[in-house]
């Protein structure tokens, strides 16, 4: 009995169970978080709460206050009652020989066996129910009667007197049954709404994670070709690096042997002239005339034509030998590197061409707009210029587009932009408006556009725009157009390069880069722009 009050003091009077994260009115009074709320969610819009229990009334929606202590006494409360509950119920009748019973009479308030239970009273207002001790959840707190309807307005259950008499007198209630039947149709629809999101939710973390090891496994790919491509770099590196360096050995080799040859003939004539120095020595030593003079090798001006001849030939021989040709050392190394690029780019599978005519189109400036002559850098002006008037002109915003455009393939091309003013840098449609609002390329859905400013740094198409937090100030945009594959991506060419953002979509028309610039702002379009076929 004592458990039974205890409990009825630990229960909720809306929902009649043991609290569940009690809390306070501001009257007092406690309940469950989310019966009470539920209560407060159907008197929204009247003009005044009031509590379920007390009725004290509030213009303003009451705050709830949680009873922390109170939470922890029904926890421990509610671990007690488990216990007790999981042991086995017991025949109420069964004294001498206790049998464990089938069903429990909530009228009676008593449990039985299959024995006992035929003889029991049938009777309309006796409720079986599979066996249980716990009848208190089962009855009125107030009235110690059957729960049998359900009052929608406090959301509570109620018996037969509760609809009768109390502060229940007058509600709109209904039966149980139909209340359950009410109930459990808004749970299915719930719980039919919540399992497709489920699925979907499912589906899309499957998605995630194949789009995972999809990524994964083209990192893996990219890694593996990088890491070929600088082996194979290496590889050809070392090829060029040997065939200039033999180029050099093969000159050093060749003067060497030049030089070798006039050196063994230079000391051939060496020893001649020894020879001869030594016979006109002895001949200067001797002290008989006739000898001396008649002597025929020792001739002077012969001897002296003859070696001022040999001599005349061994500086000519000498001065035809070179020195290595640093030129042409130069020519094979530039040679060596040119090959090696070429090599490496059909090893990269890439055919990249050079489309330099990636120009301003004058004809759609806007009268404000400044072209330099190469029609490469635009600027704002304060000075309006003298321009015919034409249907490709803007007319309302600073903007020009490029002559060329991109209908199909993947290009990449870069822009230089000013350190001042507001600057859009993107790329667009040809059917784009050129007067009106719609023409600006930072409100429409024909143009793509990242804005660059002192203070912000955004990405828009049409009404859609994603802001985005740049740690250093942007100097160089390259920007990629893969135009089959939907995909327009720019970075920020610094150090490291950063990629800022990718907008995906499905391309319908040719595309022309564009600029819209405000007072001081420029954009240079930098040589070369590629066209990148695989």
């Amino acid at each position: 009995m004592a458990s039974a009050a205890l409990g009825d003091e630990l229960s909720c009077s809306i929902c009649l169970n043991l609290y569940i994260e009690p809390v306070s009115l501001r009257c007092g009074q406690n309940f469950c978080r989310d019966c009470i709320v539920t209560v407060l969610d159907t008197q929204e819009g009247s003009g005044v709460y009031s509590c379920p229990e007390c009725r004290e009334e509030d213009v303003e929606r009451p705050p709830m206050k949680k009873k922390r202590k109170l939470c922890n006494i029904v926890e421990n409360f509610r671990s007690t009652q488990q216990k007790e509950e999981k042991s086995e119920i017991l025949c109420t009748y069964c004294v001498d020989s206790p049998a464990v019973a089938v069903k429990t009479c909530l009228h009676c308030e008593t449990s039985m066996c299959d024995k006992h239970l035929a003889a029991h009273n049938k009777a309309v207002e006796h409720v079986l129910v599979e066996p249980t001790s716990s009848f208190r959840s089962k009855k009125c707190s107030i009235h110690k009667k059957l729960l049998e309807y359900y009052c929608s307005e406090d959301a509570v259950c109620l018996c037969a007197s509760c609809c009768l008499v109390g502060k229940h007198k007058g509600h709109e209630v209904e039966l149980l049954e139909e209340a359950l039947g009410k109930k459990k149709e808004k749970l299915r629809n719930v719980l039919e709404k919540m399992t497709v999101k489920s699925e979907k939710a499912e589906q899309k973390i499957l998605n995630l994670q194949n789009q995972k090891r999809k990524t994964q496994e083209k990192a893996d790919n990219e890694k593996k070709r990088v890491t070929d491509l600088y082996e194979d770099i290496r590889r050809q590196l070392e090829v060029q690096e040997q065939r200039v360096l033999s180029e050099i050995s093969r000159q050093v080799e060749e003067v060497s042997l030049s030089i070798n040859d006039l050196i063994k003939r230079l000391e051939i004539q060496k020893d001649e002239l020894a020879r001869k120095i030594g016979h006109i020595e002895k001949l200067c030593n001797m002290t008989d005339p006739i000898a001396v003079l008649q002597d025929q090798e020792s001739d002077t001006d012969e001897v002296l034509q003859d070696q001022e001849s040999r001599t005349g030939d061994q500086n000519v021989e000498e001065s035809s030998v070179h020195d290595l040709d640093d030129f042409m050392i130069s020519l094979v190394l530039h040679r060596s590197i040119t090959d090696l690029m070429t090599n490496m780019q059909l090893k990269n599978n890439f055919d990249i061409q050079d489309t330099t005519n990636l120009l301003l189109d004058e004809k759609t400036a806007h009268v404000f707009m400044v072209l330099s002559d190469d029609r490469r850098t635009a600027s704002c002006s304060e000075t309006k210029m003298i321009r015919p008037t034409l249907p490709q002109r803007f007319t309302l915003y600073n903007q020009v587009m490029s002559v060329e455009s991109f209908s199909h393939g993947r290009h990449y091309w870069e822009v230089e932009v000013g350190d001042c003013g507001v600057r859009y840098v993107g790329v667009c449609y040809p059917s784009i408006k050129r007067a009106g609002k719609e023409s600006c390329i930072e409100y429409n859905n024909k143009s793509w556009s990242f804005c660059i400013n002192e203070n912000k740094h955004i990405f828009e198409h049409g009404s859609q725009f994603q802001k985005l937090k740049i740690e250093s100030p942007v100097k160089r945009l390259g920007i990629y157009l893969d135009y089959e594959g939907g995909r327009l991506s720019f970075y920020q060419l610094s150090d490291p390069i950063r990629h800022l953002h990718t907008f995906t979509t499905t391309f319908t028309e040719p595309l022309h880069a564009v600029f819209y610039l405000h007072k001081r702002a420029w954009v240079n379009l930098i040589p070369p722009v590629f066209s990148i076929k695989p």
